[in-house]
């Protein structure tokens, strides 16, 4: 009687969302090549692109065979980005889900090799600090990630700097909601941490965010998604989630109008 080989799980599938982005899909896989952990999945979910963004998944796809990881994609129409990553979600067979959408990059070539290091007692979440773009392309801006129990002024890193385990996706049945148009994440991120029972901080930039995206965008609609979501998860109560939503409004015109102040008063009360 043949015995039936066990299947070998990547440790990590990255999943990238993209629609005609293809030079921001193009430096995003570069940054995957140049893991030196290679014990991870790439996923590209892209949205029927219009440009040779179809012609470059082709091309990756028939490189699979001496590729140093899988790679997979699917390219049709879906509902946004969200129905993108629940279908990533789907896909995935990493024991840890990175979302690393087009344009994004990780900070540094071993951040698969560090975070592998923490997976060893099977936490949850693993989340870290991430980098930001400056005027000058030879800098960034350090950004440190709040605890997680500060969920509720928000997300506490940018997504791109959070990892779940895909297990507790799975026994908890979560997926991203598609009512939210800016804030489904923050909602998904908030269900799965209620559903989290270890949680583990990387005091390391796990990446490099791509900014100019919708949530920035679209701040004020996000705050007040945000502002709904603490409502109907029962987070806090309603006197404190409008304090909440007043103090973000407040600091996202100061950070605009003035970037310097915004910095000096952060380290001021953060001493960050």
């Amino acid at each position: 009687m043949n015995r039936l080989k066990k299947k070998h799980f990547p440790l990590f599938t990255i999943i990238t969302i993209t629609r005609n982005n293809l030079s921001g899909l193009e430096k995003t896989g570069a940054s995957v090549d140049r893991q030196t952990f290679e014990e991870h999945e790439w996923i590209v979910i892209d949205g029927a692109s219009k440009d040779k963004t179809p012609d470059f998944l082709r091309k990756r796809r028939s490189q699979t065979r001496t590729a140093r990881y899988p790679f997979t994609f699917v390219s049709e129409e879906d509902d946004g980005i969200y129905d993108a990553m629940n279908i990533g979600i789907e896909k995935a067979r990493g024991h840890y889900i990175i979302f690393m959408n087009a344009g994004d990059i990780f900070a540094t070539n071993n951040v698969l090799e560090i975070l592998s290091e923490h997976t060893e007692k099977k936490p949850d979440f693993i989340y870290g600090d991430a980098l930001e773009p400056t005027e000058n392309p030879d800098k960034r801006t350090y950004k440190r990630a709040r605890r997680y129990k500060d969920l509720k002024w928000g997300m506490i890193t940018h997504h791109q700097s959070m990892i779940y385990r895909r297990h507790t996706i799975r026994d908890h049945k979560l997926r991203y909601s598609l009512h939210y148009e800016i804030a489904s994440d923050y909602d998904f991120t908030a269900r799965f941490l209620l559903k989290s029972k270890k949680i583990i901080y990387v005091p390391k930039p796990i990446c490099i965010f791509e900014q100019g995206g919708i949530s920035q965008q679209k701040a004020a609609l996000g705050r007040k998604e945000q502002y709904l979501i603490r409502e109907k998860l029962d987070i806090m109560p309603v006197g404190y989630n409008l304090w909440i939503i007043c103090v973000q409004s407040m600091t996202w015109k100061l950070r605009t109008a003035w970037p310097g102040g915004y910095k000096m008063l952060r380290k001021l009360i953060t001493g960050r």
